[in-house]
């Protein structure tokens, strides 16, 4: 039986700016599994992206616990999440994100480069075969500026790849590719999670939802549904 790889119990999110303050998140209570493919939807402003960034521990919630693989990620030190992160989450966002300045293998190499764990040897191997298996290994000396933005997507899941996470999240991730292509990188993301990795991803397109094992609604910094 599948067990919970993910939970939220509780999470509120206060921003502050001089003396005001915005509820982001208004007490979020999320489970998600090992091993499940989940779609967050909503409409624009219901603060998908905030739950998202607590899952990844890009941001901190103001009450209540975040708990990934049996770890409260909320109580880390920035430098203890950001080694939890490069091992145990591979983000993959909406604008790439890719370094301008770097080949698509060193691109999808970096996280190897960070995490000190792989020797050096080996990084531009596993980055090698990553590339691979997104279908671009014909383009690994290419810089992003002389890749499609099809194929600048498919180097930001090589490199979410990179330290084999066994969670993958992404924040939009086909918000700004054509139908064709985002249809090819949904299909990447099943095929990985049905190969046992654990897919988490906000989306506009409820096409591409309607695919996912599960869809959770948030609406107004709740869960809505799901």
């Amino acid at each position: 039986m599948a067990h919970p790889l993910i939970r939220l119990d509780g999470v509120e999110k206060v921003y502050r700016t001089g003396k005001l303050e915005y509820r982001a998140l208004r007490g979020v209570d999320l489970t998600i599994d090992d091993g499940d493919m989940v779609a967050i939807v909503g409409p624009s402003g219901s603060r998908k992206s905030t739950v998202m960034n607590m899952i990844t521990g890009i941001d901190r919630p103001t009450a209540g616990t975040v708990t990934v693989d049996g770890q409260r990620i909320d109580e880390m030190s920035e430098e203890e999440l950001a080694v939890w992160r490069g091992r145990r989450v591979g983000v993959v966002f909406q604008f790439f994100q890719l370094l301008p300045t770097l080949t698509a293998l060193e691109n999808a190499m970096l996280p190897l480069d960070f995490s000190h764990r792989v020797a050096k040897r080996e990084r531009p191997v596993i980055a090698r075969r990553n590339l691979d298996l997104v279908g671009l290994a014909d383009k690994a000396d290419h810089l992003p500026a002389e890749l499609s933005g099809g194929e600048q997507q498919r180097v930001a899941i090589a490199r979410a790849l990179a330290a084999d996470p066994p969670l993958l999240i992404g924040d939009e991730p086909t918000g700004n590719l054509d139908t064709h292509t985002a249809a090819e990188m949904f299909d990447l993301l099943a095929r990985l999670n049905a190969e046992g990795t654990t897919v988490l991803y906000v989306t506009h397109d409820l096409d591409l939802a309607a695919r996912a094992h599960r869809t959770v609604t948030i609406r107004d910094g709740v869960v809505a549904g799901g």
